[in-house]
């Protein structure tokens, strides 16, 4: 039994969806996304302000769809309404990010610049030289967009130098120093 699924998604207000052939498309002041569906199996309907999600039957492709159709329709809506962020930020000595038009150009310690074109939708903003954010409606390109920046250099577990997401944890070692100091 799926409790996602079984959840209504509220539509606040200015959001319309409009369901036609296996397909949701989600309007709002932010844009406009749409979401695909396997109609045989998943059937959504709109009532009291808020959308449905519902198997047509007990099927195990029904089962295994509810919970994640549901969840993609409320991110689409939760996208157009208010859109997603993820922030970063950059540590270590000579470590800088600067926007060039609309991409970004990293100096994070290699002979050269990297430099990330964001994907259709994605916005890259520099508030500073060691913050960066990641704006859209789409949830996955804002992730996917924020992903390409962190993998460009993880934060290394001794000095801590790289790209983080802003609250990430880095478990820290100690190195060689701590262990040529002990007893022989």
């Amino acid at each position: 039994m799926s409790r996602i699924g079984l959840k209504p998604v509220s539509l606040p207000s200015g959001v319309t969806l409009d369901i036609k052939e296996g397909v949701i498309a989600v309007k709002g002041p932010k844009g406009e996304l749409s979401v695909s569906f396997p109609k045989d199996i998943i059937s959504v309907e709109v009532k009291d302000g808020s959308a449905h999600v519902s198997r047509v039957n007990n099927d195990p492709r029904s089962v295994t769809n509810h919970g994640t159709v549901r969840a993609n329709l409320h991110n689409a809506v939760v996208g157009v309404s208010e859109g997603f962020k993820k922030e970063l930020e950059i540590s270590g000595i000579g470590y800088r990010c600067a926007m060039r038009g609309t991409a970004i150009v990293l100096n994070v310690g290699f002979s050269h610049e990297v430099v990330i074109e964001p994907v259709e939708g994605v916005k890259i903003a520099c508030p500073s030289e060691t913050k960066i954010e990641v704006t859209g409606i789409d949830k996955q390109k804002v992730g996917q967009t924020a992903a390409l920046i962190h993998d460009t250099k993880r934060p290394e577990p001794y000095g801590g130098k790289g790209i983080k997401y802003v609250g990430e944890y880095v478990i820290r070692k100690e190195g060689k120093r701590a262990a040529a100091t002990g007893k022989k």
